[in-house]
């Protein structure tokens, strides 16, 4: 599960310069990069991420525990693996995969694939050629035409090759490939014919080596999830877990026993649709207000009408201004007893805490529709020594949820009951 980036400079004395930088600093840009890219994406706004005035930060992933397990509404361990005639085992090659909840198809590099146009990778590279369930979509069938925004033409020498696909991230990377099928085995006793997913042949940008592609679980129809739905009822939970601690994706439901749970029931909130978001692929929830020592702020709810974004993959969580004003003003009068020191990054309310043997943080709580009020574990309220909170453009633009705050809650994304749930102390 990625929740964490180092951005990288152009020269050497750019570099020289990051480097005195607390972590946060190098990560901020490629945060608002990737939210402003989402937030065009959910209005359905063209995009196009080689434009000169749109932010270009070079990127590489680190992750963090990646490894975590992996299971079916259970927590039972496990990897998704694609079907490949091997000679230790016949049946299956596992890949390790990242996750990413606002994009919908799910993509591993495949053989062919060169250094350096492809990226290094742990796990071995996935081989079409010795799968014998394996095929190319073609180009005039409805699996090719219902690509959309991600398809990349057919493959030459005419019209009626193979399906191509092409994903663009905001900081400049892509994948680009053949949009193929092939027999997805999620445990040994479940598999998948003619899962649909692209077959990587080069890459642009850095990639982390610890995953083989993207597990993309967003709404659209081409995600795993949509393709998996008729057997695991449309839904999904994961636990972005502490630095020292492991998480888990479950397919299906909510992870129970070894694979984590938590405790007590789940807080939920419906799943909502606006004027604003018309990408099916964006899973959006209405945030209704924010506690801080157990008090309210006065912030009038009308301001978080835009609708706030579930994200995985986003890094902090970001408020309508009215609401960050308000969530910062009440912080700051809480911490009054500490030093306070310059931002990091887009994180403008820091402290100094060199020589200081205990910390006292008030608890911070997010309010949502329904009546779910979640409150969030220390390590998701400050982040390098500062409020892990940001503020978007303008009142009723779409905010978003990060995985910062998300941190040691399983997150449930019901998406055939149309909520998003959440339970505390899940991994």
């Amino acid at each position: 599960m990625v929740r964490g980036c180092r951005c990288t400079g152009r020269t050497a004395r750019a570099r020289r310069r990051r480097a005195r930088r607390r972590p946060w600093s190098r990560c901020s840009r490629w945060d608002q990069a990737r939210t402003d890219y989402v937030r065009r994406k959910a209005t359905g706004e063209v995009d196009d991420v080689l434009h000169p005035a749109r932010p270009h930060v070079d990127m590489m992933q680190v992750d963090f525990m990646l490894r975590g397990s992996f299971g079916i509404g259970s927590g039972s361990g496990g990897q998704a693996a694609i079907d490949e005639d091997d000679e230790d085992d016949p049946m299956v090659l596992s890949q390790t995969m990242a996750i990413d909840t606002t994009e919908d198809v799910p993509w591993i590099q495949c053989l062919p694939c060169p250094i350096p146009q492809c990226y290094p990778q742990r796990n071995a590279f996935f081989d079409p050629r010795r799968s014998s369930t394996g095929a190319p979509v073609r180009c005039g069938s409805r699996a090719c035409r219902t690509l959309g925004g991600y398809a990349n033409g057919c493959s030459k020498p005419n019209s009626t090759g193979d399906c191509l696909y092409r994903i663009e991230y905001s900081d400049h990377r892509l994948t680009l490939g053949t949009y193929m099928t092939d027999t997805l085995t999620i445990s040994p006793s479940t598999t998948f014919l003619n899962f649909r997913f692209g077959c990587s042949h080069a890459v642009r940008g850095k990639f982390s080596a610890q995953a083989s592609g993207t597990m993309s679980l967003g709404g659209g129809p081409q995600s795993l999830l949509s393709q998996t739905a008729r057997a695991y009822g449309n839904a999904f939970s994961y636990c972005v877990p502490a630095p020292s601690a492991a998480g888990f994706l479950s397919i299906g439901g909510p992870a129970d026993g070894d694979g984590g749970g938590g405790s007590g029931t789940f807080a939920t909130t419906p799943l909502v649709r606006n004027a604003n978001v018309i990408n099916p692929t964006i899973y959006v929830v209405r945030l209704e207000g924010i506690e801080v020592a157990g008090r309210r702020l006065n912030v009038p709810p009308v301001v978080f009408s835009g609708g706030t974004v579930m994200d995985s993959s986003a890094i902090i969580t970001q408020l309508p201004p009215t609401a960050y004003r308000a969530l910062r003003l009440a912080f700051r009068n809480a911490m009054g007893p500490y030093k306070t020191r310059a931002p990091t990054g887009n994180l403008d309310t820091c402290f100094d805490f060199v020589g200081v043997t205990n910390v006292t943080v008030p608890a911070v709580s997010l309010v949502f529709d329904g009546g779910a009020v979640i409150e969030l574990d220390l390590l998701a309220v400050l982040l390098d020594g500062c409020l892990a909170f940001a503020p978007v453009a303008a009142d009723f633009a779409l905010g978003f949820i990060g995985n910062v705050q998300q941190q040691t809650h399983e997150v449930l994304y019901d998406v055939a009951g149309g909520a998003v749930g959440f339970r505390r102390g899940a991994c």
